[in-house]
């Protein structure tokens, strides 16, 4: 369509810019100047029409919304609002508005009516973009609500839905500023898949970790993980297209690659959490040389000890039966079967253990020998506390220690001191929480 064209269709359909000229020269303005007069005035008009009917359509808009939240009870509406839904659908009317008033207002400018059109379908784009993310971002907002979407890589999804649309919109952009077709503009995109492959390199290998960790469940929104080759220690509090975020328990903040998690090795705590107990596997080194056997006169006094008076009776009957039927000349301690005072105290820790309100009591609990080493013989106390809470499982693995090391002395037994070394051992486990 020529510009004459465009000019008398303009002029026979549009009065209302005739009426406003004609008015313009009856006050004595030139024909010069009218038609930029005239132009400049129904532009004013256009823009204040546009803000109230925008203003006013918003809030009709955002009024239904929460009326309709409050009889429902649903989660969505309230998301729309947040995410400015109201504010969007506002402009449809503003923007038919705009468009149906171009052939108005530059009725004398041909050259100008096709830019301000073509400017116009540009912000259609945006607009429907800005609409569509407004409800996309609402949808997944109630999504990471429910239950069982709260630990999954939502983010992910999202940001592939975005990265769609936003192709499109650029397709259709660039058709629109340069006239060609969607078709051709494809087709040339085809030759360039290899630079496009190299540019969005990531997000495609991020894509499709986060559809493997979800399908294999191996990474959820608030899982512990460990990951030694990023110093990676921590919760995972966001997995997006292209990173994994995890808050360290210094409260610094790792980011990795999403296909880390596929390629490489981490460790996941999350067994540890739905099992509902925490495991402790340490040890207290038995001086050799206090090891010794139980006389018939100490038993007495240990049978006063609550946790193994059973144990001492019975132990002790089944013993003495024993080397009675086997004739075993008991003026050496060494023949027949003993009570130990190592056996004893193992078999107090044992129980102390299995009494304690701090240990989970359907899990392994375990209290043995390990090879001894130059240290003296090791204790090992293998169990799993019954919270996993980082500090209640610090209290309680230091309120059982203090106690089976203060116990030693009622067995008459002594723990192992490098008094030779002015240096503080360091603990077997350190200070972290990955215990």
């Amino acid at each position: 369509m020529n510009e004459e064209n465009i000019q008398q269709i303009s002029r026979s359909t549009n009065a209302i810019s005739d009426w406003s000229l004609e008015l313009l020269k009856n006050f004595g303005v030139t024909d010069s100047w009218a038609k930029y007069i005239n132009m400049i005035i129904l532009l004013i008009v256009l823009i204040v029409l546009v803000f109230v009917l925008q203003y006013f359509t918003r809030i009709i808009l955002k009024n239904i919304l929460i009326r309709f939240e409050k009889i429902s009870q649903a989660e969505f509406p309230k998301n729309l609002a947040k995410r400015r839904f109201p504010h969007f659908l506002a402009m449809v009317i503003p923007y038919s508005l705009v468009k149906g008033s171009i052939p108005i207002i530059f009725d004398q400018f041909p050259k100008t009516m096709d830019f301000i059109i073509k400017l116009v379908d540009v912000f259609l784009i945006f607009y429907v973009i800005w609409l569509l993310m407004s409800i996309l971002n609402a949808f997944f907002d109630t999504l990471s609500t429910k239950p069982r979407m709260r630990d999954k890589p939502l983010e992910s999804y999202a940001q592939v839905i975005k990265i769609v649309l936003y192709c499109i919109a650029f397709i259709v952009l660039f058709s629109i500023l340069t006239g060609q077709k969607p078709a051709h503009i494809l087709t040339g995109l085809g030759a360039l898949s290899a630079v496009l492959m190299l540019v969005f390199k990531d997000p495609i290998l991020g894509f499709v970790a986060s559809i493997q960790v979800s399908a294999n469940d191996m990474v959820r929104i608030g899982d512990w993980i460990t990951m030694p080759k990023y110093d990676a220690d921590g919760d995972v509090f966001e997995i997006s297209l292209t990173t994994v975020k995890i808050r360290n328990f210094d409260k610094t903040i790792t980011t990795i690659p999403p296909y880390s998690l596929v390629s490489e090795s981490f460790q996941n705590w999350r067994g540890m959490v739905e099992t509902g107990g925490r495991r402790l596997k340490r040890s207290v080194f038995v001086k050799q040389s206090t090891i010794r056997f139980i006389k018939d006169d100490e038993l007495k006094e240990l049978e006063k000890i609550g946790l193994i008076t059973d144990y001492v009776h019975s132990r002790s009957e089944d013993i003495n039966e024993y080397n009675r039927e086997k004739g075993v000349d008991k003026s050496l301690s060494i023949n027949g079967r003993n009570l130990t005072n190592m056996g004893l105290y193992r078999q107090y820790v044992k129980n102390y253990l299995k009494n304690h309100p701090g240990v989970h009591k359907e899990l392994l609990l375990i209290v043995r020998q390990l090879q001894p080493t130059s240290k003296g013989l090791p204790l090992e106390l293998y169990f799993f506390t019954s919270t996993t809470a980082w500090v209640q499982y610090e209290e309680i693995v230091s309120d059982i220690f203090d106690h089976v090391t203060a116990a030693t002395r009622y067995f008459d037994l002594e723990l192992y001191e490098d008094i030779s070394s002015p240096v503080i051992n360091k603990g077997v486990e350190g200070t972290g929480k990955n215990h």
